[in-house]
């Protein structure tokens, strides 16, 4: 509930801090006087937009305070879930700096208007003839039948689940488009894909074939350079092994005398022991060359099919060839995958239609147990109002689609008279009808949630003085349940407040200012009895509202 309000620099208030009771308490004050500006500033706490021209002094910025009284309104998950510190007393702080520039605040912290507007859903219900409207509107129908039907624990159960539904519908969407796709590319990844497969891709294939193939098709000249390696080293007369032996055979015979002379032995005896090694071995190589063309072709046409692939997939190695191959295998294994998690996905959307549809039929079943109830009150309370032949008739019809509140859809149908045939509330009733029934919903509702801080602008515009003494006797009432609040012209209505609170407007040197003031119980009489009267307070009046006042 709000606490406190404080303004400062806005409009014509200069500055104001004022309490407030959880009780049920009257605004009164002379069109003109400063209502608009209280309710103007309270709508800049819920997060409407700031204007530049509300501030009454430009070169100051203005300030508007609100405490509220959260312990009774299981408010912190919002809390937490918007990172915010939580307090039974939170203050919300709007800011309007001479730049233009707005800024708001909860506990201190830096919010955005759309958090205002979430959190002062929560916290006051400001309602004019103009809202009526909403009266019309099918989700406030369902929020007045599911209210009494206490069906919130069943829609948030419903809602949890459809959010988890819709989001299974999205993505089965998105794995058909995929399949889609993949079905189109399937024939040709599987051909690309065979085509690498065929060729039996290794990493170092390519560089050991192009070895190959050189040694193949260079084998005559290889041969014979080897045999020519092999003659020069083994001929007796000039051969190098010869050549060698003899240096060797000279160097032992002075091997003795130094050091020096041994190691030169030793290095040319190992030198001698290597390159005979070597002969040797290119012997043996030489005399296993052979020529194989069939071999030559196999080889070559091996690599032309590398380099073939190579081409086609704009690559330059056998190892990005082999990435490729990876990726075509995934792709075309993707298919038979998606093919899996659509069927997967398709089960668990079915299992969600099936829990929705019994949330459902929960929820509809306490709906029509819901509607005569709803019927009886509201037709007891119009009564009260002057509308004694008033009948409603709520028809709710299942349907196929799931809604955001269950798969029903509602009229809203009325009567004002007898022998006249319903019709939709929004076509029949006339806008002094619209605010009784507003009236009465809201008396209804105060009984079966916790509804927030209730403001009623003049909702009694246009009502006798003995329906206004119900609509007092009614709001009374929701103020056991609730904080209301009533601005209104009627003194039918102003005497039933447990406090009451007049704005007046002054003029003080060249400035004009507006005020807002608690009565006392000698102030509010006087009040009551200038609505009775007008300006000239009679005798007759100061009883009539002591009367009143009871």
């Amino acid at each position: 509930m709000l606490t406190t309000l404080s303004i400062k620099n806005f409009a014509l208030i200069e500055k104001l801090d004022i309490a407030f009771s959880d009780q049920f308490s009257i605004i009164t004050g002379e069109t003109g006087a400063g209502k608009s500006i209280v309710l103007g500033a309270l709508g800049l706490i819920l997060g409407k937009r700031a204007d530049l021209a509300s501030l009454k002094d430009k070169n100051e910025k203005c300030v508007i305070e609100a405490h509220f009284e959260l312990s009774k309104y299981s408010l912190r998950p919002f809390f937490e879930e918007n990172d915010l510190d939580y307090e039974d007393e939170t203050i919300i702080r709007r800011e309007i700096l001479p730049s233009g520039k707005s800024r708001a605040f909860i506990n201190d912290s830096p919010v955005n208007l759309q958090e205002l507007q979430e959190l002062g859903v929560f916290l006051i219900d400001i309602h004019s003839q103009h809202q009526t409207q909403e009266l019309s509107e099918e989700l406030y129908q369902f929020q007045i039948i599911d209210s009494i039907a206490q069906n919130n624990p069943l829609v948030l159960d419903y809602q949890s689940v459809l959010k988890k539904y819709k989001s299974q519908k999205s993505q089965l969407a998105q794995l058909i488009v995929e399949r889609q796709e993949a079905i189109k590319e399937q024939d040709y990844n599987a051909f690309l894909l065979e085509e690498l497969l065929t060729a039996q891709l290794k990493n170092g294939q390519q560089e050991e074939l192009e070895e190959r193939f050189e040694q193949l098709n260079n084998v005559e000249f290889i041969k014979e350079s080897l045999v020519k390696v092999t003659a020069i080293a083994n001929d007796d007369q000039i051969g190098v092994l010869q050549h060698l032996k003899e240096i060797k055979n000279t160097l032992h015979k002075i091997a003795s005398f130094s050091t020096t002379y041994n190691q030169f032995y030793e290095r040319t005896n190992s030198v001698l022991l290597e390159l005979d090694d070597i002969v040797e071995e290119i012997s043996e190589h030489s005399e296993k060359l052979l020529n194989d063309p069939e071999q030559l072709e196999l080889i070559n046409q091996k690599l032309q099919a590398i380099y073939t692939l190579q081409k086609k997939h704009q690559v330059t190695t056998v190892a990005e060839l082999l990435e490729i191959q990876e990726a075509l295998d995934t792709k075309v294994m993707a298919l038979d995958s998606l093919e899996a998690k659509i069927a997967s996905i398709e089960k668990e959307i079915a299992a969600a239609a099936e829990k929705l549809d019994g949330i459902a039929a929960k929820i509809h079943a306490k709906r029509q147990k819901a509607i005569p109830v709803f019927q009886e009150k509201i037709v007891g309370i119009l009564q009260l109002l002057g509308m004694p032949n008033a009948r409603f008739a709520i028809e709710i019809n299942p349907r196929a689609s799931y809604f955001q509140n269950g798969k029903d859809e509602i009229q809203l149908l009325f009567s004002a008279n007898k022998g006249s045939d319903f019709g939709l509330l929004k076509k029949v009733a006339s806008g002094g009808e619209m605010s009784r029934i507003m009236l009465s919903v809201k008396a209804i509702l105060a009984e079966y949630s916790k509804l927030p801080t209730i403001i009623f602008d003049e909702i009694d515009t246009g009502v006798s003085g003995e329906i206004a003494q119900k609509m007092g006797d009614i709001m009374k009432k929701m103020s056991r349940e609730m904080q209301v609040f009533a601005i209104t012209h009627l003194p039918q209505i102003a005497s039933k407040g447990d406090q009451h609170y007049k704005v007046s407007k002054s003029t003080q040197g060249e400035n004009t200012v507006s005020e807002l003031k608690l009565l006392n119980t000698e102030d509010r009489i006087i009040e009551i009895a200038q609505m009775l009267s007008g300006n000239e307070i009679t005798e007759s009046a100061i009883g009539h509202a002591k009367a009143l006042l009871n």
